[in-house]
């Protein structure tokens, strides 16, 4: 009787196992296989999609992170029209600001050093103030947005290059 027991016992797990055996293999594709997401707005999908089973204000804090690491408008030599080029970062930057009506940014304007300090304190207003209105035509809330310019006293690069001030020419988003 118990040898009997133990057989069917074993027959049981071993059915168990067959049915493991096949199982495991075909979750561990379905897991790895690419889920198409039709969302219009790549940054946000792909952000969603690598920190699912994070608490919201865990969420918009790696977003945040990851913003503040592409946050740099350039501009051309006397120039503050807001390039094309920037549109895609631009675009992140306002989801998440529509996304998260509670934060708030402050759009630094920089000039390089050839001009007055006058001069370069208007330019880097109207780098700010092109980037907030960008920000503004997206949807982001005027009172999120707050901007200052410091001219050429703050540069990123010193240096008296063409390439040190394009590097200066800029409008940074600060959280």
């Amino acid at each position: 009787m118990c040898g009997k027991l133990l057989r069917i016992k074993t027959m049981q797990l071993n059915k168990v196992l067959k049915g493991l055996m096949i199982a495991l293999p075909i979750m561990a594709v379905a897991a790895c296989s690419s889920n198409k997401n039709n969302d219009q707005n790549g940054a946000d999908s792909s952000m969603n999609q690598t920190n699912s089973g994070l608490s919201a204000e865990e969420l918009a804090r790696q977003q945040m992170q990851e913003l503040q690491n592409n946050n740099i408008v350039y501009f051309g030599f006397d120039k503050y029209n807001v390039s094309p080029e920037y549109a895609d970062m631009l675009d992140a930057h306002a989801a998440f600001l529509r996304n998260n009506p509670s934060v708030k940014v402050v759009v630094e304007g920089h000039a390089d050093e050839r001009g007055t300090p006058e001069y370069n304190i208007a330019l880097g207003e109207r780098r700010a103030n092109a980037v907030k209105m960008y920000l503004q035509s997206k949807g982001v809330a005027g009172d999120q947005v707050s901007l200052v310019s410091y001219g050429k006293e703050k540069p990123a690069v010193l240096g008296h290059t063409e390439a040190d001030y394009a590097k200066n020419r800029r409008a940074v988003i600060a959280y």
